[in-house]
């Protein structure tokens, strides 16, 4: 008996390691797949970030389970580097279609089996959308980064019963907003090359690979025709242009400009045809860098010479100064006459006051048809710096001209053909041959511009066109110590008042022609000073300039009339007039005065018979 219970429960104990090893089997296997499952997710999570799109991967494990859920791997051991899946990539060309699906989406629907008010996307809503007022979401879309989107809308309608009845309805969107390619078949283009590295036996090929596209190549422009190696001697659109050392040595010209921040960029090329007008800024140690630093002197920006064209035997062309302006502390400028060749050097006056420091450069480059340079003209700004105006500002302006077309556009025009409000009159000086007009605005008719403390007979002498239609008042201030001199004093105070190369006519139009003196209106005036005991010294100048509206009604033009000078002299002595000061104010003034004519009312006269009958027209009565 005993023997056969031993035997009973060496079966039974047989029969349950065969069901634990069944069971490990089977958990292996789950494992295993699980594993799979998740290396497969990790595989397609890759392919989907390539084609721009991502899914979540996740295990679905029985609700009674306390498992963790975790993304990929579990293994509490370093499992290595996962395995790729042997499947093949999606089709070139094709998104992945999206997984969300809109309609069941609900941004309102904030309470649990519970219908939110006017949420009308609520799956839990029934017969309460009757009683709705209105949609609180009306449009619910997927992720508006991709191409296109499911986008579900969601409105009201009204019963005959006059209750609420929802409409929903589930559309595709496509993003207009974002670039999108929707096929392909470049399949080189979805990665990037591996870049070869020069090495010693590979550098010259690399070079002449990528290199020659900057830098240009001798071997290149050789194989040019000599068509096209004649149409492209002169510099063309977008051309560096090149510049010739004292020792034959060629360079590039240099336009300073800001880089990434305002600080000054010296090694900036200037293209050809291509204006620029730039400001930067340089940070200075004044007491070492006035004298030294290239960028603060004027020869920097003057001893230039330009290469005409791309020829190796091109011309040289330097760089001609136009005009130096000195430029005060508070300010004022004043033009500085200089010989040729002579240049102002950076002084330091003391360690916080740098002088003739270059604070604008402007460049204006003439060329012919050809694209060769004929001329290039520089004019100059300096001034002072003071440690408490650092960093230092500069300007730099270059401006091209075609030789040709500049002469045409010299003279400018103030309207067509009546004058324009805010233009600067016409005027000019008679000859036999007609009217010379002038094209330096100072030598226009011009008047003095106010200054603070702008004294008569000590500079500078700031003045300013006469605009049409803009009446001015301005003066200056006249010290009684410096008129002894009357005869002196009053022909210098004429002279600042009236401005250098006075013109003699004013034209009665905008537009009117040189060639024709009838166009021109003389400017009449009183300027003989009395010749008295006490001193006739000119007090103040005034311009009375009448005009009219000439033509129709519908576009009147602006027509000069008359223009008047009327110069006021002291009638008694000057200290009389100062009031026991030493200080005499001297006045200019223009004014405009209209004298138009009223329109009155024109009727057209009524028709006259003229009609002649023949003379048999009564035969035979008469």
């Amino acid at each position: 008996m005993l023997t056969k219970m031993a035997t009973s429960i060496t079966v039974v104990c047989s029969l349950l390691n065969l069901l634990c090893l069944l069971l490990l089997s089977v958990a292996a296997t789950t494992d295993e797949n699980s594993t799979k499952y998740d290396s497969n997710s990790s595989v397609l999570v890759e392919q989907n970030v390539t084609y721009f799109a991502y899914t979540d991967s996740f295990t679905t494990l029985p609700p009674d389970s306390t498992t963790a859920v975790t993304h990929g791997y579990s293994s509490t051991e370093d499992p290595g580097p996962p395995s790729l899946s042997a499947d093949p990539l999606p089709l070139s060309g094709r998104l992945p279609s999206p997984v969300t699906d809109v309609g069941r989406l609900c941004p309102c629907d904030e309470q649990r089996d519970l219908c939110d008010v006017n949420c009308c996307c609520d799956r839990d809503c029934g017969e309460e959308v009757a009683l709705f007022t209105g949609c609180s979401i009306h449009t619910v879309s997927g992720n508006k980064q991709l191409c296109s989107q499911d986008a579900a809308h969601y409105t009201l309608g009204s019963t005959v019963d006059g209750l609420s009845e929802l409409h929903s309805s589930v559309q595709k969107e496509i993003n207009n907003g974002i670039f999108c390619i929707q096929s392909h078949n470049y399949v080189e283009g979805l990665s990037f090359a591996p870049p070869v590295l020069p090495t010693d036996s590979n550098f010259d090929s690399l070079l002449n690979q990528f290199a020659n596209f900057i830098f240009g190549s001798e071997k290149i422009s050789g194989k040019l025709s000599s068509v096209e190696h004649q149409a492209s001697s002169g510099y063309q659109y977008g051309d560096v242009m090149t510049t010739a050392g004292e020792n034959g040595e060629r360079g590039m010209f240099w336009l300073p400009a800001p880089g990434v921040t305002t600080d000054c960029l010296d090694l900036s090329p200037a293209a050809f045809l291509q204006e620029q007008s730039n400001s930067c800024s340089r940070r200075l140690v004044l007491d070492q860098d006035c004298g030294t630093l290239l960028a603060l002197n004027m020869i920097t920006y003057t001893n230039i010479r330009l290469l005409a064209s791309k020829k190796k035997d091109a011309a040289v062309v330097a760089v001609e100064v136009a005009s130096v302006i000195q430029q005060s502390l508070d300010g004022t400028q004043t033009e500085v006459q200089l010989d040729v060749g002579e240049n102002l050097r950076a002084v330091l006056l003391n360690p916080d006051l740098c002088a003739n420091v270059v604070l604008e450069v402007g460049f204006v480059v003439k060329y012919n048809p050809a694209g060769e340079i004929m001329n290039v003209m520089a004019s100059l700004v300096l001034g002072f710096v003071h440690a408490d105006t650092l960093p230092l500002e500069q300007k730099f302006h270059i401006k091209y001209v075609q030789q040709e077309i500049a002469e045409e556009v010299a003279v400018h025009h103030s309207g067509n053909p009546g004058y324009v409000v805010g233009l600067p009159l016409v005027s000019g000086k008679r000859t036999a041959d007609g009217i010379i007009r002038s094209t330096d605005p100072r030598e226009t008719l011009t008047f003095l511009r106010s200054a603070k403390d702008q004294d008569c007979l000590h500079g500078p002498h700031q003045r300013s066109p006469i605009l049409f239609g803009v009446d001015v008042l301005s003066g200056c201030t006249l010290r009684l110590e410096d008129a002894a001199n009357c005869s002196l004093v009053s022909q210098v105070l004429l002279g600042v008042l009236r401005g250098q190369n006075y013109p003699q006519y004013v034209a009665n139009f905008g537009s009117s022609p040189p060639n024709n003196p009838m166009d021109w209106v003389p400017i009449s005036n009183n300027s003989k000073l009395e010749e008295a005991q006490t001193c006739s010294i000119p007090l103040s100048l005034h311009l009375e300039i009448e005009w009219t509206k000439y033509g129709s009604l519908l576009n009147p033009q602006a027509q000069i009339v008359s223009i008047k000078e009327v110069l006021q002299t002291n009638t008694s002595d000057l200290a009389l007039l100062t009031g026991g000061s030493s200080l005499l104010t001297v006045s200019s003034s223009v004014t405009f005065t209209p004298v138009s004519a009223a329109a009155l009312p024109g009727f057209r006269a009524l028709p006259t018979l003229d009609a002649k009958l023949p003379f048999e027209f009564f035969f035979p009565f008469v």
